[in-house]
């Protein structure tokens, strides 16, 4: 049965989606842009829905309307009630619900080809569609395995440590080998314990790829896991003859690809190591245990007030502690007192502070923080040396010397603030027990010019504000 070619008008409109697919990627590169990004997505995506449904022969188009309002109205519950510090695992949660959907059309396709215009004069599926097939259902539930732990991990229902299976290599390499020779085997043999088997394979590797990665890669996880959602998706694209699909698909896989490598590359990461599972992970597995009691100096709000309201110049370095404490906008108000005071206030964005990528772009953002003030780590960190203060509050690994010092440590490699050649170092954090997410102390809170101000981050900062107030 083949497919019959879609009306011209038909293929432009689905260009025209996917020009605004391309647009909404390019607004999005900046939190300057990424409103008129998300507008630009929200309308190519209306357009491609809408032409879908008008050009193709729907079972019930009441029902259908009915469970894209359901949908949509789940989806807009969440992304009102869902807090800044959630986001990274609510991402993660979504594209485990993107790869679910490939399984599920593949698997449709594979029990009703005929609905779907991809079998042959014999009955049997193209061979062609059966690669495009077997693609799509094993990239669908390795990105649903995948991200199904990288939400435990990231939701800490799941220890962030990396969990080193014995053989993990040869495991992996032996499930992956046979999901390729099963696709292989599957366009000359449609039998459906070929496809059930491949199915069954690519979610237990999506487990296998994504538990032996550490917290201080998780950003790039969920960044790949995004590209594999997009790919997903155009494997689907191909099955369904659906050109938006494969657009779209596209447009995603090779964004969150190159997004993937390019944090790679700034944490100092082989790529192939990260997707590949954690390769070279076992010199990083005895690292992250705290080391024995020194001594430290505890300072207090009114400390730091005295001391930045002296400081030519003050670099803040802010982390997850602050999403959590929700102190993003007391902290800029504390910056904007700052300023008023003569003081030049700069904000450090390390490439993979927070849970995902952009995190901590995105909540300064919110807190109306002046995008010229906001600077990546290759762009500040030789200031550091000149700077009277680093303000750290609620980062720990991306400013941990361990990263250039310390073979043994799950973040060894990794680019860092060299906070550690400020003159002061204020370091906030809720109390001395913890370690980051990556499970290591950090020597910079025992350095003779560092005070640590333990507190939760947003009282902190509003006391700082009291004191350079008064």
């Amino acid at each position: 049965m083949e497919h019959a070619a879609p009306p011209a008008w038909v293929m432009l409109a689905y260009l025209i989606s996917g020009v605004f697919f391309i647009l909404a990627l390019r607004g999005l590169s900046s939190p300057a842009t990424s409103q008129r990004g998300n507008r630009f997505g929200m309308a190519g995506m209306l357009i491609a829905v809408v032409t879908t449904l008008v050009t193709h022969e729907v079972a019930s188009l009441p029902e259908i309307l009915g469970a894209i309002a359901i949908g949509g109205g789940i989806g807009w519950v969440i992304a009102r009630r869902i807090a800044m510090t959630d986001m990274p695992q609510l991402v993660a949660a979504f594209h485990s619900l993107v790869g679910m959907a490939a399984v599920l059309v593949a698997a449709a396709a594979f029990l009703n080809p005929v609905a779907f215009g991809i079998t042959g004069a014999d009955g049997l599926i193209n061979p062609v569609s059966r690669v495009e097939m077997g693609l799509g259902i094993a990239i669908g539930a390795i990105t649903f395995s995948g991200s199904v732990i990288a939400f435990l991990k990231l939701a800490g229902k799941m220890s962030g440590a990396p969990i080193l299976l014995p053989l993990r290599h040869l495991i992996n390499l032996t499930t992956l080998a046979a999901i390729v020779g099963l696709v292989g085997y599957f366009t000359i043999d449609q039998s459906p314990w070929i496809f059930w088997t491949i199915t069954g394979l690519s979610f237990l590797i999506g487990f296998l790829l994504i538990i032996p990665i550490g917290g201080a890669d998780m950003p790039v996880v969920v960044s790949m896991l995004n590209s594999y959602s997009g790919w997903a998706a155009a494997a689907m694209g191909f099955t369904l003859h659906n050109t938006a699909m494969i657009i779209t698909g596209a447009l995603v896989g090779s964004s969150g690809a190159i997004l993937s490598y390019i944090m790679c590359k700034a944490m100092n990461r082989s790529f192939i190591s990260v997707i590949a599972g954690g390769f070279g992970a076992e010199a990083a597995a005895s690292g992250g245990e705290a080391k024995e009691q020194r001594p430290w100096k505890r300072g207090s709000a009114e400390d730091a007030a005295y001391m930045m309201q002296q400081a030519e110049s003050v670099i803040i370095v802010p982390g997850y502690g602050m999403a959590v404490a929700q102190a993003q906008h007391v902290l800029r108000e504390m910056a904007d007192v700052l300023k008023k005071q003569g003081v030049k206030v700069k904000y450090a964005i390390h490439p993979v502070a927070g849970r995902m990528p952009g995190h901590m772009n995105v909540l300064l953002a919110e807190a109306s923080v002046p995008y010229d003030e906001v600077f990546e780590l290759e762009d500040i960190n030789s200031e550091f040396a000149q700077a009277d203060v680093a303000f750290i509050i609620g980062a720990n690994d991306v400013v941990n010397p361990a990263a250039k010092t310390d073979k043994t440590s799950p973040i060894y490699g990794m680019p860092v603030f060299d906070v550690d050649k400020a003159k002061t170092v204020f370091f906030v954090k809720r109390s001395m027990g913890g370690v980051g997410y990556a499970g290591v102390d950090n020597d910079v809170f025992y350095m003779d010019q560092t005070m640590m101000l333990l507190a939760d981050a947003k009282k902190m900062c509003e006391d700082i504000v009291k004191a350079l107030q008064h």
